[in-house]
């Protein structure tokens, strides 16, 4: 069998793409999507550069036509996936809270956090079910935990509350295929959405990802896991 195959979207910068380097590390082939395609070759030739296999792919994961060409260019070219990181991700709620979001607020971050990573492990499902361990991971965020949502965060949190929803359903649903389906809290990072005042590097927040990924026992599924441990929904 050839290496592991693994595809990160939001692969170009942050925890994305230290998520692709780390995995490159370990001997993954990892294939790194952006919505650019400057953007995807740029990230795949720096792990490259470090020794790992990485390949671009474009993949705007709120554009339905975008995501079915990846899919499709995917598997023209790879055609088996053992590992998808759906790690594209928005946050936008700066200047407003649950008391003066507009509507068009809500939609475009559950269209990229929530919507946009259902479809495409609907679209990748073929891919995967060519794996004979199969691993989905949705990064998702402590704000997506109940116990800590924010009204001053109010779409990004109803966005990964959601997520984690998505992961709990695809766990169940996708138990008799032996596709393992997590979440994960990276941590507060610094990243140009995290900032520069967070406590966590890229290298920390990649690691449970990294590990559920590679090392986690297959029978793991339908979990949120922080610093390698689970937590709760």
């Amino acid at each position: 069998m050839s290496s592991p195959r693994a595809l990160i979207t939001g692969a170009n910068r942050g925890i994305g793409h230290e998520i692709a380097r780390q995995l490159a590390a370990r001997g993954v082939h990892v294939v790194m999507a952006a919505r650019e395609s400057s953007a995807a070759k740029d990230a795949a030739e720096a792990v490259a550069e470090e020794g790992g296999v990485a390949e671009g792919l474009i993949l705007d994961v709120n554009d339905s036509v975008s995501v079915a060409h990846a899919a499709r260019e995917f598997a023209e070219r790879f055609g088996r996936l053992d590992v998808l990181v759906n790690n594209a991700g928005v946050y936008h709620d700066k200047k407003h809270t649950i008391l003066t979001a507009p509507r068009e607020l809500f939609a475009s971050t559950l269209n990229t956090n929530t919507f946009g990573p259902i479809e495409v492990v609907q679209l990748f499902l073929p891919a995967l079910r060519k794996s004979d361990d199969a691993r989905i991971i949705n990064m998702s965020s402590g704000y997506g935990q109940l116990s800590d949502l924010s009204p001053e965060v109010s779409s990004y949190c109803l966005s990964k509350l959601a997520l984690n929803g998505v992961t709990i359903m695809l766990a169940k649903a996708l138990a008799g295929d032996g596709i393992a389906v997590n979440s994960v809290c990276p941590g507060w990072v610094r990243t140009d959405m995290g900032g520069a005042e967070a406590p966590r590097s890229v290298d920390e927040g990649a690691d449970t990802a990294v590990w559920l990924a590679t090392e986690a026992d297959a029978s793991l599924t339908g979990r949120f896991f922080r610093d390698r441990a689970e937590i709760p929904w």
